[in-house]
Protein backbone atom coordinates (compact mmCIF):
# COMPACT_ATOMS: atom_id res chain seq x y z
CA UNK A 1 0.00 0.00 0.00
CA UNK A 2 1.40 3.61 -0.41
CA UNK A 3 1.40 4.55 3.10
CA UNK A 4 0.49 8.31 3.28
CA UNK A 5 1.37 10.49 6.15
CA UNK A 6 -0.66 9.43 9.35
CA UNK A 7 -3.98 11.86 9.26
CA UNK A 8 -5.97 13.71 12.08
CA UNK A 9 -9.14 11.76 12.62
CA UNK A 10 -11.62 13.19 10.40
CA UNK A 11 -15.49 13.18 10.69
CA UNK A 12 -17.27 10.70 8.64
CA UNK A 13 -17.82 11.70 5.31
CA UNK A 14 -21.64 10.75 4.18
CA UNK A 15 -20.20 8.83 1.05
CA UNK A 16 -17.97 6.37 3.49
CA UNK A 17 -21.16 6.02 5.47
CA UNK A 18 -22.92 5.02 2.05
CA UNK A 19 -19.99 2.63 1.17
CA UNK A 20 -20.38 0.72 4.31
CA UNK A 21 -23.96 0.59 3.97
CA UNK A 22 -23.86 -0.76 0.43
CA UNK A 23 -21.07 -3.81 1.64
CA UNK A 24 -22.76 -4.36 4.78
CA UNK A 25 -26.04 -5.20 2.70
CA UNK A 26 -23.96 -7.26 0.35
CA UNK A 27 -22.25 -9.29 3.11
CA UNK A 28 -26.02 -9.86 4.51
CA UNK A 29 -27.06 -11.24 1.45
CA UNK A 30 -24.14 -13.03 0.59
CA UNK A 31 -24.60 -17.15 0.69
CA UNK A 32 -20.76 -18.05 0.29
CA UNK A 33 -19.79 -20.18 2.77
CA UNK A 34 -18.00 -18.96 5.66
CA UNK A 35 -15.09 -20.70 5.60
CA UNK A 36 -14.55 -20.04 1.73
CA UNK A 37 -15.22 -16.82 1.82
CA UNK A 38 -12.52 -16.42 4.54
CA UNK A 39 -9.83 -18.31 2.93
CA UNK A 40 -10.71 -16.21 -0.15
CA UNK A 41 -10.70 -13.16 1.69
CA UNK A 42 -7.20 -14.29 2.88
CA UNK A 43 -5.78 -15.62 -0.18
CA UNK A 44 -6.60 -12.29 -2.04
CA UNK A 45 -4.80 -10.28 0.68
CA UNK A 46 -1.42 -12.60 -0.04
CA UNK A 47 -1.55 -11.68 -3.56
CA UNK A 48 0.75 -8.57 -3.92
CA UNK A 49 -0.39 -6.12 -6.87
CA UNK A 50 3.25 -6.47 -8.28
CA UNK A 51 1.70 -9.49 -9.51
CA UNK A 52 -1.20 -8.31 -11.81
CA UNK A 53 -0.35 -7.80 -15.70
CA UNK A 54 1.61 -3.95 -16.29
CA UNK A 55 1.86 -2.09 -18.18
CA UNK A 56 3.32 -2.90 -22.11
CA UNK A 57 6.30 -0.85 -22.41
CA UNK A 58 6.02 0.02 -18.90
CA UNK A 59 5.18 3.49 -19.36
CA UNK A 60 1.92 5.05 -18.99
CA UNK A 61 0.84 7.93 -21.05
CA UNK A 62 -0.27 10.95 -18.96
CA UNK A 63 -2.20 14.11 -20.16
CA UNK A 64 -0.51 17.48 -18.55
CA UNK A 65 -3.59 19.65 -16.91
CA UNK A 66 -3.11 22.57 -18.80
CA UNK A 67 -3.85 20.73 -22.76
CA UNK A 68 -6.66 21.90 -23.85
CA UNK A 69 -10.00 19.43 -24.49
CA UNK A 70 -9.36 19.02 -28.36
CA UNK A 71 -5.66 18.15 -28.07
CA UNK A 72 -6.54 15.66 -25.10
CA UNK A 73 -8.81 13.77 -27.05
CA UNK A 74 -6.23 13.56 -29.95
CA UNK A 75 -3.25 12.10 -27.09
CA UNK A 76 -6.23 9.44 -25.92
CA UNK A 77 -6.64 8.64 -29.98
CA UNK A 78 -3.18 8.52 -30.64
CA UNK A 79 -2.36 6.01 -27.77
CA UNK A 80 -5.74 4.17 -28.47
CA UNK A 81 -6.44 4.53 -24.67
CA UNK A 82 -10.15 6.26 -23.31
CA UNK A 83 -8.57 7.49 -20.15
CA UNK A 84 -5.53 8.91 -18.73
CA UNK A 85 -3.62 10.31 -15.81
CA UNK A 86 -3.60 14.05 -15.33
CA UNK A 87 -0.24 15.89 -14.77
CA UNK A 88 0.36 19.24 -12.57
CA UNK A 89 2.74 20.87 -14.55
CA UNK A 90 3.57 23.09 -11.77
CA UNK A 91 4.56 20.42 -9.34
CA UNK A 92 8.50 19.45 -9.43
CA UNK A 93 9.82 16.20 -11.08
CA UNK A 94 10.29 14.66 -7.08
CA UNK A 95 6.79 15.31 -6.06
CA UNK A 96 4.90 13.23 -4.24
CA UNK A 97 1.99 11.58 -6.05
CA UNK A 98 -0.41 13.73 -4.43
CA UNK A 99 1.44 16.79 -5.75
CA UNK A 100 1.93 15.53 -9.03
CA UNK A 101 -1.56 14.25 -10.16
CA UNK A 102 -4.88 15.96 -10.42
CA UNK A 103 -6.97 13.17 -11.35
CA UNK A 104 -8.13 11.11 -14.82
CA UNK A 105 -9.65 12.23 -17.48
CA UNK A 106 -11.46 10.15 -19.81
CA UNK A 107 -13.76 9.96 -22.43
CA UNK A 108 -16.70 9.89 -20.70
CA UNK A 109 -15.99 13.24 -18.85
CA UNK A 110 -15.36 14.86 -21.85
CA UNK A 111 -18.67 13.29 -23.42
CA UNK A 112 -20.43 15.16 -20.51
CA UNK A 113 -18.62 18.36 -20.13
CA UNK A 114 -19.76 18.91 -23.77
CA UNK A 115 -23.01 18.02 -23.48
CA UNK A 116 -23.65 20.16 -20.62
CA UNK A 117 -21.58 23.08 -22.36
CA UNK A 118 -24.04 22.54 -25.19
CA UNK A 119 -26.76 23.40 -23.00
CA UNK A 120 -28.39 20.06 -23.11
CA UNK A 121 -29.05 18.69 -19.54
CA UNK A 122 -26.88 18.92 -16.17
CA UNK A 123 -24.06 17.06 -15.47
CA UNK A 124 -23.95 12.98 -15.21
CA UNK A 125 -22.08 10.72 -13.69
CA UNK A 126 -18.73 9.45 -15.31
CA UNK A 127 -19.41 6.37 -17.16
CA UNK A 128 -17.13 3.28 -16.17
CA UNK A 129 -15.24 2.32 -19.40
CA UNK A 130 -14.69 -1.79 -20.95
CA UNK A 131 -11.49 -3.19 -21.15
CA UNK A 132 -9.60 -6.55 -20.99
CA UNK A 133 -7.53 -7.64 -18.35
CA UNK A 134 -4.91 -10.24 -16.77
CA UNK A 135 -5.73 -13.31 -15.07
CA UNK A 136 -2.44 -14.23 -13.35
CA UNK A 137 -2.39 -12.59 -10.21
CA UNK A 138 -6.02 -14.13 -9.55
CA UNK A 139 -4.58 -17.42 -10.52
CA UNK A 140 -2.18 -17.09 -7.73
CA UNK A 141 -4.75 -17.25 -5.03
CA UNK A 142 -5.83 -21.02 -5.69
CA UNK A 143 -3.70 -23.13 -3.31
CA UNK A 144 -3.91 -20.47 -0.59
CA UNK A 145 -8.14 -20.24 -0.96
CA UNK A 146 -8.86 -24.35 -0.71
CA UNK A 147 -6.06 -24.10 2.15
CA UNK A 148 -3.11 -26.02 0.18
CA UNK A 149 -0.40 -25.42 1.23
CA UNK A 150 3.65 -27.16 0.49
CA UNK A 151 4.66 -28.17 -2.08
CA UNK A 152 1.34 -28.15 -4.01
CA UNK A 153 0.82 -24.56 -2.87
CA UNK A 154 4.40 -23.52 -4.63
CA UNK A 155 3.28 -25.29 -7.96
CA UNK A 156 -0.37 -23.84 -7.86
CA UNK A 157 1.90 -20.49 -7.55
CA UNK A 158 4.50 -21.46 -10.22
CA UNK A 159 1.40 -22.04 -12.45
CA UNK A 160 -0.49 -18.74 -11.92
CA UNK A 161 3.11 -17.14 -13.39
CA UNK A 162 2.68 -18.99 -16.55
CA UNK A 163 -0.95 -17.98 -16.79
CA UNK A 164 0.19 -14.49 -16.18
CA UNK A 165 2.23 -14.38 -19.27
CA UNK A 166 0.11 -16.08 -21.32
CA UNK A 167 -2.81 -13.77 -19.92
CA UNK A 168 -0.64 -11.07 -20.72
CA UNK A 169 -0.50 -12.00 -24.31
CA UNK A 170 -3.85 -13.24 -24.83
CA UNK A 171 -5.70 -10.69 -23.62
CA UNK A 172 -3.73 -7.67 -24.55
CA UNK A 173 -3.32 -4.44 -22.84
CA UNK A 174 -4.34 -3.66 -19.29
CA UNK A 175 -3.37 -1.43 -16.57
CA UNK A 176 -2.36 1.59 -19.46
CA UNK A 177 -3.56 4.46 -19.17
CA UNK A 178 -6.89 3.71 -19.98
CA UNK A 179 -8.22 0.55 -21.46
CA UNK A 180 -9.71 -0.04 -24.65
CA UNK A 181 -13.47 -0.03 -24.96
CA UNK A 182 -14.65 -2.95 -26.30
CA UNK A 183 -18.17 -3.07 -25.42
CA UNK A 184 -21.65 -2.29 -25.44
CA UNK A 185 -21.39 0.06 -22.12
CA UNK A 186 -18.20 2.15 -22.82
CA UNK A 187 -17.13 3.68 -26.53
CA UNK A 188 -16.18 1.11 -29.14
CA UNK A 189 -12.90 2.44 -30.08
CA UNK A 190 -11.47 5.76 -29.20
CA UNK A 191 -9.24 6.00 -32.25
CA UNK A 192 -12.82 6.71 -33.96
CA UNK A 193 -14.38 8.43 -31.62
CA UNK A 194 -12.07 10.79 -31.44
CA UNK A 195 -12.09 11.19 -34.92
CA UNK A 196 -15.61 12.22 -34.81
CA UNK A 197 -15.09 14.50 -32.05
CA UNK A 198 -11.87 16.50 -33.54
CA UNK A 199 -13.77 16.57 -37.08
CA UNK A 200 -17.51 17.66 -35.83
CA UNK A 201 -17.19 18.76 -32.17
CA UNK A 202 -13.85 19.99 -31.14
CA UNK A 203 -13.46 22.68 -34.08
CA UNK A 204 -15.27 25.08 -31.98
CA UNK A 205 -12.86 27.63 -30.36
CA UNK A 206 -14.27 27.19 -27.34
CA UNK A 207 -13.25 23.42 -26.42
CA UNK A 208 -9.93 24.74 -28.31
CA UNK A 209 -9.14 26.96 -24.82
CA UNK A 210 -10.74 25.25 -22.34
CA UNK A 211 -8.12 23.15 -20.60
CA UNK A 212 -8.37 19.58 -18.56
CA UNK A 213 -7.90 21.12 -15.43
CA UNK A 214 -11.06 23.16 -15.53
CA UNK A 215 -13.40 19.96 -15.97
CA UNK A 216 -11.58 17.06 -14.26
CA UNK A 217 -13.52 17.85 -10.91
CA UNK A 218 -16.76 19.03 -11.82
CA UNK A 219 -17.32 15.38 -14.22
CA UNK A 220 -15.11 13.23 -11.69
CA UNK A 221 -17.25 11.43 -9.13
CA UNK A 222 -14.84 8.72 -7.82
CA UNK A 223 -11.44 9.20 -6.00
CA UNK A 224 -7.73 9.65 -7.36
CA UNK A 225 -6.54 7.46 -4.70
CA UNK A 226 -3.22 5.22 -5.78
CA UNK A 227 -1.88 2.06 -3.97
CA UNK A 228 2.32 0.69 -3.86
CA UNK A 229 3.19 -2.23 -6.16
CA UNK A 230 3.55 -4.12 -2.27
CA UNK A 231 0.11 -3.65 -1.82
CA UNK A 232 -2.72 -6.60 -1.75
CA UNK A 233 -5.15 -7.56 -4.59
CA UNK A 234 -7.38 -7.17 -1.72
CA UNK A 235 -7.00 -3.80 -1.08
CA UNK A 236 -7.36 -3.05 -4.60
CA UNK A 237 -10.63 -4.93 -4.63
CA UNK A 238 -12.07 -3.71 -2.13
CA UNK A 239 -11.17 -0.14 -3.46
CA UNK A 240 -12.92 -0.91 -6.19
CA UNK A 241 -16.12 -2.55 -5.31
CA UNK A 242 -17.15 -1.26 -1.56
CA UNK A 243 -15.28 1.75 -2.32
CA UNK A 244 -16.69 2.41 -5.94
CA UNK A 245 -13.68 3.42 -7.50
CA UNK A 246 -13.55 2.55 -11.47
CA UNK A 247 -9.51 2.19 -11.35
CA UNK A 248 -7.16 2.30 -8.81
CA UNK A 249 -3.66 3.98 -10.05
CA UNK A 250 -0.54 1.86 -8.82
CA UNK A 251 2.78 3.33 -7.77
CA UNK A 252 6.21 2.01 -6.95
CA UNK A 253 7.06 3.03 -3.40
CA UNK A 254 8.91 6.25 -2.64
CA UNK A 255 8.50 6.91 -6.52
CA UNK A 256 5.76 9.44 -7.91
CA UNK A 257 4.81 8.34 -11.09
CA UNK A 258 2.02 5.59 -11.68
CA UNK A 259 3.03 2.46 -12.87
CA UNK A 260 -0.51 0.85 -13.58
CA UNK A 261 -3.81 0.93 -13.22
CA UNK A 262 -6.10 -1.89 -12.07
CA UNK A 263 -9.44 -1.52 -12.76
CA UNK A 264 -12.89 -3.25 -12.55
CA UNK A 265 -12.90 -4.73 -16.07
CA UNK A 266 -9.62 -5.83 -15.65
CA UNK A 267 -9.67 -7.69 -12.26
CA UNK A 268 -13.35 -9.61 -13.70
CA UNK A 269 -11.40 -10.46 -16.52
CA UNK A 270 -8.70 -11.34 -14.30
CA UNK A 271 -11.27 -14.15 -12.47
CA UNK A 272 -12.59 -15.34 -15.78
CA UNK A 273 -8.93 -16.61 -16.72
CA UNK A 274 -8.92 -18.77 -13.84
CA UNK A 275 -11.65 -20.69 -15.42
CA UNK A 276 -10.17 -24.55 -14.93
CA UNK A 277 -8.75 -24.11 -11.19
CA UNK A 278 -10.49 -25.81 -8.63
CA UNK A 279 -11.24 -23.11 -6.70
CA UNK A 280 -12.77 -20.86 -9.28
CA UNK A 281 -14.62 -23.74 -10.52
CA UNK A 282 -16.40 -24.84 -7.49
CA UNK A 283 -17.29 -21.11 -7.14
CA UNK A 284 -18.36 -20.40 -10.69
CA UNK A 285 -20.42 -23.50 -11.10
CA UNK A 286 -22.97 -22.02 -8.32
CA UNK A 287 -25.96 -20.52 -9.44
CA UNK A 288 -26.55 -16.66 -8.64
CA UNK A 289 -29.51 -17.57 -6.34
CA UNK A 290 -26.99 -20.02 -4.61
CA UNK A 291 -24.41 -17.07 -3.89
CA UNK A 292 -27.40 -14.29 -3.11
CA UNK A 293 -27.04 -12.18 -6.15
CA UNK A 294 -28.19 -10.10 -7.29
CA UNK A 295 -27.67 -8.19 -4.62
CA UNK A 296 -29.88 -5.20 -5.91
CA UNK A 297 -33.38 -6.88 -5.74
CA UNK A 298 -36.18 -5.78 -7.79
CA UNK A 299 -37.36 -2.66 -6.40
CA UNK A 300 -33.58 -1.20 -6.16
CA UNK A 301 -33.48 -1.00 -9.85
CA UNK A 302 -33.10 1.79 -11.42
CA UNK A 303 -34.94 1.67 -14.52
CA UNK A 304 -35.84 3.88 -18.28
CA UNK A 305 -39.49 3.65 -19.50
CA UNK A 306 -38.92 3.51 -23.23
CA UNK A 307 -41.38 6.38 -24.02
CA UNK A 308 -39.36 8.16 -21.35
CA UNK A 309 -37.26 10.91 -22.71
CA UNK A 310 -34.03 10.53 -23.15
CA UNK A 311 -32.84 13.34 -21.31
CA UNK A 312 -34.79 12.17 -17.68
CA UNK A 313 -32.89 8.62 -18.43
CA UNK A 314 -28.79 10.32 -18.75
CA UNK A 315 -30.90 12.82 -15.62
CA UNK A 316 -31.51 9.65 -13.61
CA UNK A 317 -27.54 8.64 -14.37
CA UNK A 318 -26.09 11.45 -12.97
CA UNK A 319 -28.87 11.13 -9.77
CA UNK A 320 -27.91 7.70 -9.21
CA UNK A 321 -24.42 7.68 -10.32
CA UNK A 322 -24.12 4.95 -12.49
CA UNK A 323 -23.30 4.40 -15.52
CA UNK A 324 -26.50 2.72 -17.53
CA UNK A 325 -30.45 1.59 -17.41
CA UNK A 326 -32.47 -1.20 -18.49
CA UNK A 327 -34.92 0.09 -20.52
CA UNK A 328 -38.48 -1.62 -20.25
CA UNK A 329 -41.87 -1.50 -21.36
CA UNK A 330 -45.20 -2.27 -19.84
CA UNK A 331 -46.64 -2.63 -15.62
CA UNK A 332 -44.51 -6.04 -15.64
CA UNK A 333 -41.38 -3.96 -16.49
CA UNK A 334 -40.60 -6.35 -19.20
CA UNK A 335 -36.80 -5.48 -20.58
CA UNK A 336 -36.38 -4.13 -23.93
CA UNK A 337 -33.01 -2.82 -24.36
CA UNK A 338 -30.22 -0.95 -22.39
CA UNK A 339 -29.07 2.74 -22.12
CA UNK A 340 -25.92 3.82 -21.34
CA UNK A 341 -23.96 7.13 -20.36
CA UNK A 342 -21.78 6.21 -23.44
CA UNK A 343 -24.56 6.23 -25.77
CA UNK A 344 -24.41 10.35 -25.26
CA UNK A 345 -22.05 10.07 -28.55
CA UNK A 346 -24.23 9.13 -30.90
CA UNK A 347 -26.62 12.57 -29.54
CA UNK A 348 -23.54 14.84 -30.42
CA UNK A 349 -22.42 13.37 -33.76
CA UNK A 350 -25.89 12.80 -35.11
CA UNK A 351 -27.21 15.92 -36.12
CA UNK A 352 -30.60 14.42 -36.27
CA UNK A 353 -30.44 13.29 -32.77
CA UNK A 354 -28.47 16.61 -31.24
CA UNK A 355 -30.94 19.04 -32.63
CA UNK A 356 -34.29 17.24 -31.23
CA UNK A 357 -32.55 15.65 -27.61
CA UNK A 358 -34.58 17.68 -25.87
CA UNK A 359 -37.96 15.77 -27.05
CA UNK A 360 -36.55 12.47 -28.01
CA UNK A 361 -37.91 9.39 -26.27
CA UNK A 362 -35.82 6.42 -25.25
CA UNK A 363 -37.28 4.40 -27.86
CA UNK A 364 -36.50 7.10 -30.86
CA UNK A 365 -33.25 7.51 -29.18
CA UNK A 366 -32.56 3.65 -29.16
CA UNK A 367 -33.61 3.26 -32.76
CA UNK A 368 -31.73 5.70 -34.33
CA UNK A 369 -28.65 4.54 -32.62
CA UNK A 370 -29.87 0.57 -33.54
CA UNK A 371 -30.20 1.92 -37.03
CA UNK A 372 -26.67 3.50 -36.97
CA UNK A 373 -24.85 0.11 -35.30
CA UNK A 374 -27.02 -1.98 -37.92
CA UNK A 375 -28.53 -3.82 -35.33
CA UNK A 376 -30.77 -3.72 -32.40
CA UNK A 377 -29.51 -2.35 -28.99
CA UNK A 378 -30.22 -5.99 -27.16
CA UNK A 379 -30.28 -6.22 -23.33
CA UNK A 380 -27.48 -8.19 -21.77
CA UNK A 381 -29.40 -10.54 -19.59
CA UNK A 382 -29.62 -13.87 -16.97
CA UNK A 383 -31.31 -15.72 -14.41
CA UNK A 384 -31.52 -16.67 -11.63
CA UNK A 385 -30.70 -19.96 -12.17
CA UNK A 386 -27.46 -19.28 -14.38
CA UNK A 387 -24.32 -19.62 -13.05
CA UNK A 388 -21.70 -16.91 -11.80
CA UNK A 389 -19.21 -18.39 -13.99
CA UNK A 390 -21.31 -17.65 -16.83
CA UNK A 391 -21.99 -14.10 -15.57
CA UNK A 392 -18.36 -13.68 -15.09
CA UNK A 393 -17.87 -14.95 -19.18
CA UNK A 394 -20.96 -13.07 -20.29
CA UNK A 395 -19.03 -9.66 -18.41
CA UNK A 396 -15.63 -10.80 -19.43
CA UNK A 397 -16.50 -11.55 -23.28
CA UNK A 398 -18.88 -8.55 -24.11
CA UNK A 399 -16.52 -6.07 -22.07
CA UNK A 400 -19.95 -4.86 -20.49
CA UNK A 401 -20.26 -3.58 -17.30
CA UNK A 402 -23.85 -4.89 -15.77
CA UNK A 403 -25.74 -8.13 -16.65
CA UNK A 404 -29.67 -7.37 -15.61
CA UNK A 405 -31.42 -10.19 -14.02
CA UNK A 406 -35.02 -11.49 -15.77
CA UNK A 407 -37.68 -13.54 -14.87
CA UNK A 408 -40.31 -15.26 -16.56
CA UNK A 409 -41.52 -15.89 -20.18
CA UNK A 410 -41.89 -11.77 -19.74
CA UNK A 411 -38.92 -10.96 -18.92
CA UNK A 412 -38.91 -8.71 -16.23
CA UNK A 413 -35.87 -6.90 -14.84
CA UNK A 414 -35.67 -8.30 -11.21
CA UNK A 415 -32.34 -7.71 -10.28
CA UNK A 416 -29.01 -6.22 -12.16
CA UNK A 417 -25.10 -7.57 -11.53
CA UNK A 418 -22.50 -5.17 -11.52
CA UNK A 419 -18.89 -5.69 -11.98
CA UNK A 420 -18.47 -3.97 -8.30
CA UNK A 421 -20.92 -6.85 -7.31
CA UNK A 422 -19.31 -9.70 -8.92
CA UNK A 423 -16.04 -8.68 -7.11
CA UNK A 424 -17.69 -8.19 -3.78
CA UNK A 425 -18.77 -11.73 -4.21
CA UNK A 426 -15.64 -13.40 -3.56
CA UNK A 427 -14.05 -10.75 -0.62
CA UNK A 428 -14.88 -9.87 2.23
CA UNK A 429 -13.39 -6.58 4.30
CA UNK A 430 -11.23 -7.87 7.41
CA UNK A 431 -11.62 -5.63 10.71
CA UNK A 432 -9.20 -2.62 10.68
CA UNK A 433 -7.99 -3.60 6.98
CA UNK A 434 -7.51 0.13 5.99
CA UNK A 435 -6.69 1.77 9.31
CA UNK A 436 -3.78 2.96 8.16
CA UNK A 437 -4.78 4.25 5.26
CA UNK A 438 -8.50 5.01 5.53
CA UNK A 439 -7.87 8.36 7.62
CA UNK A 440 -6.28 9.93 4.27
CA UNK A 441 -8.52 7.87 2.02
CA UNK A 442 -11.91 9.50 3.98
CA UNK A 443 -10.43 13.13 3.33
CA UNK A 444 -9.98 12.59 -0.15
CA UNK A 445 -13.48 10.66 -1.15
CA UNK A 446 -15.10 13.66 1.03
CA UNK A 447 -13.38 16.20 -1.67
CA UNK A 448 -16.02 14.49 -4.23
Amino acid sequence: MAHPQPQEQEVESPKISAYDAYFETVQSRKKLPGPLQENLTFAFSKVPVSAFQGVPGGKVIEIGADTCIADAVKVLSQHHILSAPVRNPEAEANADWSDKYLGIVDYSAILLWVLETCGLSPSVCSATVAGVGGAGAMGAIGAVALGVTGPAAVAGLAAAAVCSAVAGTALGKIGTAAEKGEGKDSPTGANNLSEDFDSIILQDEHFKSTTVRSILKSFRWAPFLPVGTDSSMLSVMLLLSKYRMRNVPVIEPGQPNIKNFITQSAVVHGLEGCKGMEWFDCIAAKRISDLGLPFMVSNEVISANINDPILEAFMKMRENEVGGLPVVEGTKKKIVGNVSISDIRYSLLKPELFSNFRNLSVKDFMSAISKNQGKAMSPITCNHQSSLGYVIETLASKSVHRIYVVDGEECQVVGVITLRDVISCFISEPPNHFDAYLGFAVKQIMKH
